[in-house]
């Protein structure tokens, strides 16, 4: 099957080499953060103003700012620790998930386009996400957490090998 072969070399699932900035931790939980604030926020202050719902009102917020914070203080280091990605002359290769990890290859005869996407909070921690998009019906690929100026770079480089590689017939 040609699509499981590159036109320079086999294609195979493996551990991709790269880490993703070390900022983006920081990003996550900062994400997890303004995510929690969300309904707390409007949940405490109306605690405060209606006396008679305040215990019905603080309750929830208090459960959901507890769980807020733990999840911002666990969840990004063990997504640090998972998240990989690396580029060969072949193929991106991208390992995302906790619970369910997927492992993606996108040879570069499939990739169609390559976009940088930097969110407010991205801006703010000097990241950025490089979208892969494949003539797959699985959608396009992301590596978010790259440092802004490499995943600059990463695109430019993306751009000029799948410029480079002859199209797949399959």
């Amino acid at each position: 099957m040609r699509g499981e072969n590159a036109v320079r070399g086999e294609l195979r699932l493996r551990p991709p080499r790269n880490t993703l900035n070390e900022r983006a931790v920081g990003w996550w939980r900062t994400q997890w953060l303004v995510t929690t604030a969300v309904p707390v926020v409007p949940l405490a202050v109306l605690g405060a103003l209606i006396e008679p719902a305040r215990f019905w009102l603080w309750l929830p917020a208090a459960v959901l700012a507890v769980g807020g914070l733990a999840c911002a203080a666990f969840f990004p280091s063990w997504w640090f620790r998972v998240h990989r990605w690396e580029v060969t002359e072949d193929a991106v290769y991208v390992r995302t998930g906790v619970f369910w990890q997927e492992w993606r290859i996108a040879p570069m005869s499939r990739i169609q386009t390559v976009d940088t996407v930097r969110g407010p909070l991205e801006q703010l921690y000097r990241l950025a996400t490089v979208t892969v998009t494949t003539a797959s019906a699985k959608g396009a690929l992301r590596i978010e957490g790259l440092d802004h100026a490499l995943a600059a770079e990463l695109a430019e480089k993306l751009t000029r090998i799948t410029q480079a590689t002859p199209g797949d017939a399959t």
